[in-house]
């Protein structure tokens, strides 16, 4: 809403607008009256919508006096069509006609008036009034103020009497995100929160049941299984604006984060986020929570995936699709390529780590902080510590680490991500190439603890490489065990960026289930890692009749978890069985639990 508001008094000379200011701010008639008052300012506190008023008077001495009916002409011929000339079509200011010294004459001048407010959209309201007996003078300026708070002009057509497309657009994005089951209709736990949520009040039983009477009388399909339809809820809205009472309208707009042109406000969407350096974001347990409950809310057949139709219906309350089709090549994804319940949160896992203010946009239009009662979605981001003190502590609590994989064109690296996601050769071999993703990110499991690995394949070009594509938790250098110029690559890499860098490296013999080449290399890839102390190279294949093991990635994650334990504790085979033990027992496990929510539901 605006922070402030400026109302210009034109018209006609003597026709009393220096004395409407002067009896407002005086409360009594001046007996003598200046050409022009200067310019007051009304306090936000003794306003009734709390926002600061400037009046500012307009004298044109010079003009010879008119006649009443000659005053009224010229509102048309000459003051509406001034300011609309001066003003941009797109922002005209609203208009409220004022027929002052009402007190001079026993009749009223509205029916000459009710047709030039019908002609003219921009005038909003029309008051006649005298500053001589201080008729209608605060109510006047009322109407100003609130005409300017709460214009009617992005709202309403009145040539066409129903409301604006872009106003039926937002009021259908609020009315999407109340509907909390998504069943279509609003119950009255989901109208009572609405009324919490816009208004701080909730609604009496019988006023609950009086709405939708109202609504009953005047459309047959408004109430539903006794619950307010989407058609209900605008017809609502529509005889708010009819009636005057607009103010209400504008109030649930601009608590779901519109601004006067029915847009999302860059501070709805984009709450202020500072995050130091080396340091990273993720979301925290309430917004998963929130998110699995738009997902629940959105997977009608229960099936733990989000059918293209089911995800189509979820982005609704967003202006434009935010996932693209290598969304389904970059995270978990059943038979039939839909995304499921792992592969959703694993979406908003990565975009949360890769932009974060992106993040925070796609959960303003969610409603995040109007469902959760919070601040701004701000509040469902959690900033990492500092990674320099992690390793100082020897402990982390983040829950996403970043492996950056490298290699030669061709060395597999493509074959690498996919197979994270479960996917053999076969499945591989149906992406196609305008669909493929350079990220993948899924869970993994190290001593019982779920965390998220997030795979990006870094484009071939090692003497390019960006502080982006250096900056991981732990590096994978693939390379194919069949092709003897492979390997080189990975070494060069390796001794270029990474020789002296803590950040672990794993080095991938992939391909691993075709003959094996001699590397032309002064050393063999095992001999590399024992000159570098890198653990041997981990031999990888995705051309499996099932879905490829995830060991490797296990062994990825802890590496990244634990950056400063030595080569001789990774090596050893007990570290690695109570991680990938672990790592299986709890994955059972969290499928089971989430099952067993779905039977609950």
């Amino acid at each position: 809403m605006r922070k402030d508001v400026r109302i210009l008094l034109v018209g006609e000379p003597k026709v009393g607008k220096t004395s409407l200011i002067m009896s407002l701010v005086s409360e009594e008639f001046p007996d003598e009256v200046p050409l022009r008052a200067e310019e007051i300012t009304i306090p936000a506190d003794v306003t009734p919508e709390r926002v600061p008023t400037h009046i500012v008077d307009y004298s044109e001495a010079e003009q010879s006096d008119e006649q009443l009916y000659q005053e009224i002409s010229k509102v048309t011929s000459h003051w509406i069509p001034l300011i609309s000339e001066r003003t941009d079509k797109d922002s005209r200011v609203p208009l409220i006609l004022v027929g002052n010294k009402s007190d001079l004459v026993e009749h009223s001048s509205m029916e000459t008036i009710l047709p030039i407010m019908n002609q003219y959209s921009e005038i909003e309201t029309c008051v006649e009034c005298s500053a001589k007996n201080l008729k209608n003078i605060s109510e006047l300026f009322y109407y100003a103020q609130k005409a300017v708070l709460h214009p009617t002009g992005p709202l309403y057509s009145p040539e066409e009497k129903e409301m604006k497309p872009s106003c039926i657009k937002a009021l259908t994005r609020i009315f999407k995100i109340s509907d909390l089951d998504n069943d279509g209709i609003l119950n009255d736990n989901e109208l009572n929160f609405f009324q919490r949520t816009c208004f701080n009040i909730p609604l009496a039983p019988q006023a609950l049941e009086d709405v939708k009477n109202v609504v009953r009388k005047n459309m047959s399909d408004g109430v539903k299984d006794n619950g307010l339809t989407l058609k209900g809820f605008l017809f609502l809205h529509t005889l708010f604006i009819q009636r005057g009472r607009h103010e209400t309208t504008w109030t649930v707009l601009r608590r779901f984060g519109y601004d006067d042109d029915l847009e999302l406000t860059q501070e709805y969407l984009f709450p202020l986020f500072k995050i130091p350096p080396d340091c990273t974001t993720e979301l925290n347990h309430n917004a998963y929570l929130f998110l699995q409950s738009v997902f629940d809310k959105y997977d009608k057949d229960r099936d733990c995936a989000l059918s293209p139709d089911e995800l189509k219906d979820l982005f609704k309350v967003f202006p434009y699709m935010p996932w693209g089709p290598d969304v389904n090549n970059t995270v978990c994804t059943n038979e039939q390529g839909w995304i499921t319940y792992q592969g959703y949160l694993s979406q908003w896992t990565l975009t949360t780590y890769l932009d974060v203010q992106r993040c925070l946009e796609y959960l303003g239009y969610l409603g995040y902080s109007i469902i959760q009662e919070q601040e701004s979605q701000a509040a469902a981001i959690t900033i990492t510590r500092n990674k320099r003190i992690d390793l100082q502590k020897k402990q982390t609590q983040r829950g996403v680490f970043r492996c950056n994989v490298l290699g030669a064109r061709g060395s597999g690296k493509s074959g690498f991500l996919q197979a994270f996601l479960g996917r053999n050769l076969a499945r591989q071999k149906r992406i196609r190439e305008d669909r493929k993703s350079y990220y993948a990110i899924s869970t993994t499991y190290v001593y019982g603890q779920e965390k998220y690995l997030l795979l990006h394949e870094v484009l071939p070009d090692f003497e390019f490489l960006s502080e982006a594509d250096l900056a991981c938790d732990v590096v994978c250098l693939v390379y194919d065990i069949s092709n003897p110029r492979s390997f080189e690559y990975c070494a060069k890499v390796y001794k270029k960026h990474f020789l002296d860098s803590k950040t672990p490296c794993v080095i991938i013999a992939a391909k691993s289930d075709l003959h094996e080449a001699r590397q032309y290399y002064s050393l063999s890839p095992l001999d590399f890692c024992r000159k570098h102390k890198l653990h041997p190279p981990q031999l990888f294949t995705c051309n499996t009749d099932e879905a490829p093991s995830k060991d490797i990635y296990t062994k990825l994650t802890t590496m990244a978890m634990y950056p400063h334990m030595t080569q001789a504790d990774l090596k050893s085979s007990t570290f690695w069985l109570r991680a990938s033990v672990g790592a299986t027992v709890f994955a059972v496990l969290g499928f089971a639990m989430y099952k067993a929510l779905l039977k609950q539901r």
